[in-house]
């Protein structure tokens, strides 16, 4: 049986391996597993029975804690191989899965699974859901036979299929009334360190942007490129283009890679000399620019085109305060808007929530 003494390690290795598989869910990375294990998986999380997921998480966390227990046997009072299942759930389950705002039960063993079950054939007759229950006890024999890096494996393919599920529910986004222009750095700052395969840089820019055009009656034109959609194949200038009628006033390229005078001069000559554009930016970590990027955009200079490299969070808090409180509305407006949107990961969203619920007691 697994100790109490373990579930802190259980609960952290619950948060680490759902932040992993988060991440590569929104960088757009499907996971793959045997037919028949997928199949059984497929069965059970689209079930009305939230308590054959919810256990059967618990039961892997509980194999790779203990891995003599048997796991047929969720009540201390089978014996020595036995484990206290509903301990488990409260403990670490539910409050795992209702902290990442997953879809989840008040408690399956409270509902379901009650008066010291099994998990074997006898309990099947007083399920409702017997179709649910024969792939439960399916993934159950699978765990059995695995060895620790499959059951690895098997808690991370159970965790995608959870972030599926709470991809496919409604998620409201937490609203703020006022923020302070110091509240406003530390926000930042803690947006861009979330993983959001670019989303996250985007939208604080593209929010400033149409905040500026706002506040100050501009005729600007603010095109956003697709995130999934490359600049070559669009022929976009940059991730965000800003026009008044034909004329390009400023081109912005945010990226997280390294930027070198290979990479400034393949941006010249594909997208800025041929736009004949003279205010490019970057907008990258100061760390991740090169030296000798920073000279050859010195050449550029004189031959009229002005390519600049600010760090985005800088960047945006320096704007905020010149744009006034009004303009600040806007650009809250705005971003919360678009982490709102329907097709924005709920991982985002969730992230958002919480870093409202910090700020809301924060003394920043």
């Amino acid at each position: 049986m697994m100790r109490i003494e373990h579930f802190p390690d259980a609960r952290l290795l619950l948060d680490e391996r759902l932040r992993s598989v988060q991440e590569q869910l929104i960088t757009g990375y499907s996971f793959h597993i045997d037919t028949n294990v997928s199949d059984a998986f497929n069965v059970l999380f689209s079930s009305k029975t939230q308590a054959f997921r919810e256990v059967l998480l618990g039961c892997i966390i509980e194999r790779l804690f203990s891995p003599t227990t048997d796991l047929r046997l969720p009540y201390a009072g089978h014996g020595e191989a036995s484990f206290n299942g509903r301990t488990l759930d409260e403990r670490i389950i539910n409050p795992f899965l209702r902290h990442h705002k997953i879809p989840c039960s008040k408690g399956p063993f409270l509902s379901v699974f009650r008066r010291s079950v099994k998990f074997d054939a006898s309990t099947r007759e007083g399920i409702r859901d017997k179709t649910g229950y024969d792939a439960f006890l399916y993934l159950i024999s699978m765990l059995e036979q695995s060895d620790h890096a499959s059951v690895t494996n098997l808690l991370d393919y159970t965790l995608y299929q959870f972030l599926q599920l709470r991809e496919s529910s409604h998620i409201a986004v937490a609203n703020i009334n006022r923020i302070s222009l110091a509240q406003w750095k530390w926000l930042i700052e803690r947006l861009l360190k979330i993983h959001s395969g670019g989303r996250i840089p985007v939208f604080l820019s593209q929010s400033l942007l149409l905040a500026i055009k706002e506040t100050f009656d501009l005729n600007w034109n603010i095109e956003c490129q697709d995130i999934n959609v490359s600049d070559k194949s669009s022929g976009a200038i940059g991730d965000i283009t800003v026009k008044e009628e034909s004329r390009i006033i400023l081109a912005i390229e945010i990226t997280e890679r390294r930027v070198d005078a290979e990479r400034i001069v393949s941006t010249f000559d594909t997208k800025i000399a041929p736009q004949n554009v003279q205010d490019y930016i970057f907008l990258a970590g100061t760390s991740e620019i090169e030296k000798e990027a920073y000279e050859q955009v010195q050449r550029y200079f004189s031959l009229g085109h002005e390519i600049t490299f600010f760090e985005i969070g800088n960047w945006i808090a320096t704007a905020l305060s010149l744009i006034g409180s009004s303009g600040r509305s806007i650009f809250l407006w705005n971003l919360t808007e678009m982490i709102d949107a329907v097709d924005v990961p709920k991982a985002i969203k969730v992230n958002w929530n919480q870093l409202v619920s910090d700020l809301a007691v924060s003394k920043k």
